[in-house]
């Protein structure tokens, strides 16, 4: 049995990755990371 875990990413992170993901000079490797990264985003209620 796996455990889950419940991590998320501080909305601080989750801004900079949202940065990274919309440069278009960022690498592959970057636009993963910030993708994984804001997967793990706690969302805001609407």
């Amino acid at each position: 049995m796996t455990k889950q875990r419940n991590e998320t990413t501080s909305p601080r992170a989750a801004s900079a990755a949202g940065k990274v993901l919309s440069n278009p000079k960022s690498s592959a490797a970057a636009k993963t990371a910030a993708a994984s990264a804001l997967t793990q985003a706690r969302n805001k209620g609407k």
